[in-house]
């Protein structure tokens, strides 16, 4: 496939796509910060583990999953960000490619972030809700409150994407 060499204005608008990438690689630094985190999670639950009650042992359980689950999302902003805004990774048929890396655009992407923030959003609340006297009402009320307006956004999100990516049929008049 060949391409038209670009005038210079469009080459430097198109380049400036590279711009990104600084940020990208700051958000892998995040992501070693988030496993160095979870690695002094579990060295913590494990130097605990007969003095932990179960409640307990469930709150730090639940900070790792929030741990992971944050990650992931960190990955779903790398790969599929510089994917979509960036330049191809070039991973086609590579046996560790992402299912989703091959369908996914920038409303899939923001579905997809949604969705992981609602995740996010649950484990907090779940946290919040087995430690609920050390919380609060206000506190567990406003986090109720942005846990549903998570889930109105992402609903709207996903419906907008929904309109968006579907074409329209235009209907015959009898």
């Amino acid at each position: 496939m060949s391409y038209t060499p670009l005038r210079p204005i469009p080459r430097i608008i198109f380049a400036s796509r590279w711009l990104q990438l600084p940020l990208y690689l700051g958000l892998i630094v995040a992501q070693g910060v988030y496993v160095y985190h979870f690695l002094v999670e579990v060295w913590h639950l494990l130097s605990h583990v007969t003095t932990f009650d179960e409640t307990k042992i469930m709150l730090v359980v639940l900070g790792l999953i929030d741990v992971v689950m944050i990650s992931n999302l960190l990955i779903m902003v790398i790969v599929g960000g510089y994917e979509t805004f960036v330049s191809r990774l070039g991973i086609d048929n590579h046996p560790d490619e992402p299912e989703w890396l091959d369908h996914v655009n920038a409303g899939v992407l923001k579905v997809k972030l949604s969705m992981a923030l609602i995740g996010i959003s649950s484990i907090h609340l779940l946290k919040t809700f087995i430690d609920a006297e050390q919380r609060s009402h206000h506190t567990i009320m406003w986090q109720v409150i942005i846990h549903v307006a998570f889930l109105a956004s992402a609903l709207a999100m996903a419906w907008v994407d929904r309109m968006v990516s579907q074409p329209h049929v235009p209907q015959q008049s009898h």
